[in-house]
């Protein structure tokens, strides 16, 4: 890793009055959390579809044994544990270092690792509700059931979460850019930048920027410090 821009966005967050951090599914594969969109050789076999064509609201309304056959296997991950980097953005917030993590990922592990201003544009696997009846639903509940789940009112149980077709809690997404825009430092990690409207919020950003990734992102070419590393070495090795 390069240890001169660690240690540069270790001294740019010990400075900082109000940095924020803006991840994606990076920051869940380092917990053994694949990305939906992945199509390895048995996706091929079981699913005649696009990942983003099962995971939209049409699909749901129109297949659900197919769209809960697909989530309950590709989207569910209840044995999954935080990493270094939801453990280090969460220790940064309790230090007063972080103002809040924006997040795409759905899993809630940087609500498990101890951060509390969470801003999940995407939604949760954690919160489910009924859609006849609106009864809230615990993860357990989809877990343990079999084809489409089922409300005592005979009502289906869906997980909130956002699908293709689908707009984005406007509580959260408002949280969100407020924060985004008040940042001083915003930490960018584990994305691709390649999802809206979510990405949109990283390109209206005019502050400071970072960006730690893998591969290249659409915003490198305007950000002040690029690191290409996985970002649970990254965190775990900032000094602040």
């Amino acid at each position: 890793m390069d240890t001169q821009a660690i240690q540069q966005l270790g001294d740019w967050l010990k400075a900082s009055r109000s940095a924020v951090f803006f991840g994606g599914a990076g920051v869940s594969t380092e917990s053994g959390i694949p990305d939906f969109r992945s199509q390895d050789g048995l996706y091929a076999q079981e699913w005649p579809w696009p990942p983003e064509q099962i995971v939209s609201h049409t699909f749901l309304t129109r297949m659900p044994e197919e769209f809960f056959r697909f989530y309950r296997q590709r989207m569910l991950a209840p044995d999954a544990k935080p990493n270094p980097a939801h453990l280090a953005l969460a220790r940064w917030e309790a230090e007063g270092k972080l103002t809040s993590v924006v997040t795409q990922n759905i899993d809630g592990l940087h609500q498990a690792a101890g951060s509390r201003r969470v801003w999940e544009l995407h939604g949760s696997v954690h919160r489910n509700h009924c859609v006849r009846c609106g009864k809230a639903y615990p993860l357990q509940t989809i877990l343990e059931s079999e084809g489409v789940p089922r409300c005592s009112c005979g009502g289906m149980i869906r997980p909130d979460v956002v699908l293709y077709e689908e707009a984005l809690d406007q509580r959260v997404l408002a949280g969100a850019m407020a924060d985004i825009a008040g940042a001083d430092l915003l930490i960018v990690g584990g994305t691709s930048l390649a999802v809206y409207p979510a990405a949109g919020l990283v390109e209206r950003y005019r502050g400071r920027m970072v960006v730690i990734n893998k591969t290249p992102t659409p915003q490198d070419s305007r950000a002040d410090l690029v690191i290409a590393a996985p970002i649970g070495q990254v965190l775990a090795a900032v000094p602040v």
